[in-house]
């Protein structure tokens, strides 16, 4: 039996006679594949460990205080905010309008769902409604600079642009804007840095 191999030479194919043996080992050998390492199981971890820190890292990260105490694990997080009477997707809630051809606008009611847990709204909404406090601070500097341009010039803003100690040059108003902010920043201060100067001058 004559076996016969095709070989490129030139561009063009020519035929290689081989032995029967090589043809056999050409097309019946296969290669073998690497034995892989067997796995086996880490007796060190702590799998309860690793089972929180999952867990932990696929919670979401409440900031607010009354949402995060009335959050429930083992509840998705639509009906966590359903039951608080919040909303995940505002479109939802809020009623859509929808125009025709014609113009006449169609409107979809919102579906209502029962809120189980008010009192986390009424919380958010009473913390919404108070005033937040000013928790803008000023340099000792600016306050002594603002301190001498009242004592020596009053009201007189000009004359504060004059003065030897306005090293930075600041114009009328821009003296005029730091004098309020040390009265918006420091009112208790202010009140008494201004009773002194009239206690002084009686």
């Amino acid at each position: 039996m004559s076996c016969y191999q095709l070989i490129q030479v030139d561009g063009r194919f020519d035929k290689h006679q081989i032995t029967p043996t090589e043809h056999f080992k050409k097309t019946t050998m296969v290669k073998t594949k690497q034995s892989k390492g067997r796995k086996k199981f880490d007796y060190d971890k702590n799998r309860k460990k690793l089972k929180k820190k999952f867990l932990k890292k696929q919670k979401p990260t409440i900031e607010d205080r009354q949402v995060r105490r009335a959050w429930d694990e083992h509840k998705s997080v639509s009906r966590n905010l359903r039951d608080m009477g919040l909303s995940l997707d505002p479109n939802r809630s809020l009623p859509i309008k929808k125009s025709s051809l014609l113009g006449d606008q169609s409107e979809t009611p919102a579906g209502s769902a029962l809120i189980t847990k008010p009192y986390v709204l009424n919380q958010l909404e009473e913390e919404a409604g108070r005033p937040q406090k000013n928790s803008k601070t000023l340099s000792s500097d600016l306050i002594e600079f603002v301190q001498h341009m009242i004592r020596e010039h009053q009201d007189d803003h000009k004359a504060m642009a004059r003065d030897e100690k306005n090293y930075y040059q600041d114009t009328p108003s821009q003296i005029r804007r730091k004098i309020n902010d040390y009265k918006r920043c420091h009112p208790v201060d202010y009140q008494a840095f201004i009773s002194s100067l009239s206690a002084a001058a009686q």
